[in-house]
């Protein structure tokens, strides 16, 4: 197991450092550095001089490499746009980031593996069609509009929830099922799968002979190889939601790391980000190698 733990880590950390030049790469030659620190209005002797002074002028390869070091040893930069620190920035909204995607992904759980569950229970039934029914309708649905329609529904028609903003749990409940939402069709459609296929195995067969029947066989024989997709499903799915909650953050009014990113692209903001694409990319290996190790715990055969 930690062989293949360290396998895993070690490809992690190669398209960490990978990505990372990228963008590193692609931000500094899409937009002049020296241009967004100066302004728009700035003229030519002035961009010439920000860029000396910043080191802009340095060999791409060499700026890299001290963005790097910095990043390692916590050290993000500063921020052309708040003139502050980026590690500041980032440590006071992810929080609220942080809290979006894993209320989401709750969203996700709860809803989608029931129905999956039920639909394999039941298939081509009623139940069957109107779970398929839903996953369709949450996967066409897009994440504005169902956020717009929550808010004109149970904020403003009927007052239940806050419009918009971050200060308690409650302000989280819309946008989290808006982003729970999107959620729901792979991960039912793979749980119902899943189990279709598990119920016509060997083992099933053996444990219905023995006496396990609905819930008792479901639950104890079937879940534990039907539930590896899935595992995988919302571990990329979690990752998805760090960089993928801009829309949602907007909308809502939460300040998160989305909506900074959103803002920090408007402001022409490289450092900032810079490593916000960093951390959402980083982010989203750390929670497929997860999903990697605990597949592998479930099923040893993948440890191979």
């Amino acid at each position: 197991m930690l062989r293949f733990i360290a396998g895993r880590l070690i490809v992690v950390i190669a398209v960490a450092i990978t990505l990372s030049f990228i963008t590193f790469f692609l931000l500094n030659y899409a937009i002049d550095p020296a241009q967004a620190v100066a302004g728009e209005e700035a003229l030519f002797e002035e961009i010439e001089q920000v860029r000396i002074q910043y080191g802009f002028d340095r060999p791409i390869l060499e700026r890299y490499f001290e963005w790097a070091s910095g990043v390692m040893r916590g050290n993000f930069g500063e921020s052309y746009y708040w003139n502050k620190s980026v590690y500041l920035l980032v440590l006071e909204r992810a929080p609220e980031t942080i809290t979006l995607a894993l209320m989401s992904v709750s969203v996700t759980i709860i809803i989608a593996i029931p129905l999956g569950i039920l639909a394999a229970l039941n298939p081509n039934s009623i139940i069957d069609r109107f779970a398929l029914g839903i996953a369709v309708a949450a996967q066409a649905v897009p994440n504005f509009w169902l956020g717009l329609l929550m808010i004109i529904l149970f904020a403003l028609t009927f007052p239940i929830f806050p419009v918009s903003g971050d200060k308690t749990y409650f302000h989280f409940v819309l946008p989290a099922i808006v982003l729970g939402a999107s959620s729901v069709p792979p991960v039912m459609r793979l749980m119902r799968t899943g189990l279709l296929d598990v119920v016509d195995s060997d083992y099933i067969r053996t444990a219905r002979s023995n006496g396990f029947y609905g819930w008792n066989l479901t639950i104890n024989h079937s879940m534990r190889n039907a539930v590896l997709p899935v595992v995988s499903v919302l571990a990329v799915q979690l990752g998805h939601k760090f960089g993928g909650s801009v829309i949602t953050e907007s909308v809502f009014a939460i300040n998160g790391l989305g909506r900074l990113a959103l803002e920090s692209i408007l402001g022409t903001d490289i450092p900032t980000v810079q490593i916000l694409v960093f951390i959402f990319a980083f982010m989203f290996l750390i929670f497929n190698l997860f999903a990697d190790i605990l597949n592998a715990y479930l099923d040893p055969r993948l440890r191979k």
